[in-house]
């Protein structure tokens, strides 16, 4: 059976099984990026307190992430013109409101 049939057996549409998931956002709620057991929501539920960065340039929000990855969650900051940096940006971006 074919993955949109299985789709459609369980009432699923097409388009709707393919669709990916947000890698920013399975970031942001994983502890994969430290050492410590802990996640970015883990101290921005929801993104919760994170409005200031909404007017950070790129840079600034990198160096924001960098720090909370090294200090917060003990590990290592993806570099920061990988697509885990870009889904990390693109995520907090869209959930920071001013």
């Amino acid at each position: 059976m074919t993955f949109i049939a299985a789709a459609a057996l369980l009432g699923a549409s097409p388009a709707a099984a393919q669709q990916p998931a947000d890698p920013g956002k399975e970031l942001f709620n994983s502890a994969r990026l430290g050492s410590n057991g802990k996640s970015c929501a883990s101290c921005h539920p929801d993104g919760s307190g994170l409005a200031e960065t909404a007017s950070y340039d790129d840079g600034e929000l990198i160096k924001v992430i960098n720090q909370c990855i090294k200090e917060a969650l003990a590990g290592k900051p993806p570099a920061a013109k990988s697509a885990q940096m870009k889904a990390l940006v693109a995520y907090i971006r869209a959930v920071a409101k001013p």
